[in-house]
């Protein structure tokens, strides 16, 4: 059963917005001997471990692109159209998202400006266990192509027909067999087959986490995702919407939360047995009723700012509000979505923005996947000797108070 809590209740709250561990420590001892098997070993390591853990069969992870294409055209009317929608509403948002190169004059003499350059290889990583997402694969990969990348990847650990259907539509050539810490290796360090990227994007398991955390620095990488969440916000909502909702992420994963505040008692009672109604048909009830009740609950919070406040702290990943009149309070969110006509699950496929989001509080430091993490935004600067003489003095001073004298005469040096 759902929980109905008070926000005056410090335990209960502290209790419910305290992020599950992911046991990461656990999974980084699994996975580092995996990583460096893969760096040392490449492909014969790499085949060895996908043909342990990823049910692959074929003496190369490589998938010919000629069976990807098969499989788009395998796939049926329906999923082909509605993968079509969905390209279209991520490709515009992209292109909306992509930055702009620019030049302006800044003061007398001096132009500055940026340059905007795709990254050359981005590698995506497609979950493939109890649910298998295809949908993953236009958000990692539509954006990849917008920012102009020219090698593009995709990993999944024996992908399913429609996850390698949307691949062949998206015209992806590299798409590998593998999954697990041994992809993301295989993508950091590249071997024989797997090209090397300088981005890894996309959500996985905890051993995927694990092997991103270990690598970052040694590879460029989104976030380090935990488990998935949303938090909504409402006084007055259809408390089947918002069941509905809190369901639609509940049933993810057992260790998935979702919580709503509101400043009503008979929403929260209403919305917490509308949850156990919905449970009695769901299918994946039995991941949803152990997220729901382990993870989730109904806040009762005093007015809607102490609602911004919490949810400002908590951070997460989706924020599902009542209207727009709250969004200025807003400071921390991996995505928002607004009104009773704008569900999770809608941006998780067809609206248009990233569902590849940030979670475990992350959501204070950065924004979700997006066409920004495919490109570098490199600055451009051009003075001419009236705007080198007008900046000099100062630059020269500058340098001089840090010691840098070298500095200081490789301006003067063009002065005189």
């Amino acid at each position: 059963m759902l929980r109905i809590l008070s926000s005056s209740d410090r335990a209960e709250m502290d209790q419910l917005f305290s992020r599950r561990s992911a046991r990461m420590d656990e999974a980084i001892a699994v996975v580092r001997p995996i990583l460096d098997a893969v760096e040392s070993g490449g492909d014969a390591a790499l085949l060895e471990y996908a043909k342990k853990f990823d049910r692959l069969e074929a003496d190369t992870v490589r998938i010919d692109p000629a069976e990807a294409r098969a499989a788009a055209e395998a796939l049926d009317d329906g999923f082909r159209s509605a993968v079509t929608t969905a390209s279209e509403q991520i490709r515009r948002y992209a292109e909306l998202q992509l930055p702009e190169e620019w030049t302006q004059t800044v003061g007398e003499g001096v132009r500055l400006g940026q340059a905007v350059r795709p990254l050359e290889s981005v590698a995506a990583y497609i979950p493939g266990g109890r649910y298998p997402l295809p949908s993953t694969v236009m958000m990692t990969v539509i954006p990849a192509q917008v920012a102009g990348v020219k090698t593009v990847s995709v990993a999944s650990p024996g992908p399913s027909a429609e996850t390698l259907g949307t691949a062949g539509l998206l015209e992806v050539d590299n798409v590998f067999h593998m999954g697990g810490a041994q992809a993301i290796a295989a993508f950091c360090f590249g071997t024989e087959t797997v090209p090397k990227a300088q981005r890894i994007v996309g959500p996985g398991n905890i051993y995927v986490a694990a092997a991103k955390k270990l690598l970052a620095g040694d590879v460029g990488i989104d976030f380090v995702a935990g488990p998935t969440e949303i938090l909504l916000i409402s006084a007055d909502g259809d408390p089947r919407h918002l069941a509905a909702d809190m369901l639609a992420q509940a049933e993810h994963d057992v260790d998935a939360a979702a919580i709503l505040l509101t400043t009503s008692q008979s929403l929260a009672e209403s919305v917490a047995a509308e949850v156990e109604r919905q449970l009695g048909d769901l299918p994946t009830a039995p991941v949803a009723r152990e997220s729901i009740r382990d993870n989730s609950a109904v806040v009762v919070v005093e007015s809607l700012d102490e609602a911004a406040e919490i949810s400002n702290r908590f951070a997460p990943e989706h924020l599902s509000i009542s209207d727009r009149s709250l969004l200025p309070k807003i400071e921390n969110a991996g995505s928002v979505f607004i009104g009773q006509w704008s569900p999770e699950a809608a941006g998780d496929y067809v609206s248009g923005p990233n569902h590849v989001l940030p979670t475990a509080g992350a959501a204070g430091l950065r924004a979700g996947l997006s066409v920004l993490d495919y490109v570098k935004i490199i600055s451009v600067q051009e003075l001419d000797e009236t705007g080198l003489r007008r900046l000099a003095g100062a630059a020269t001073t500058l340098a001089r108070a840090e010691g840098l004298e070298a500095h200081a005469r490789s301006i003067e040096v063009r002065l005189d």
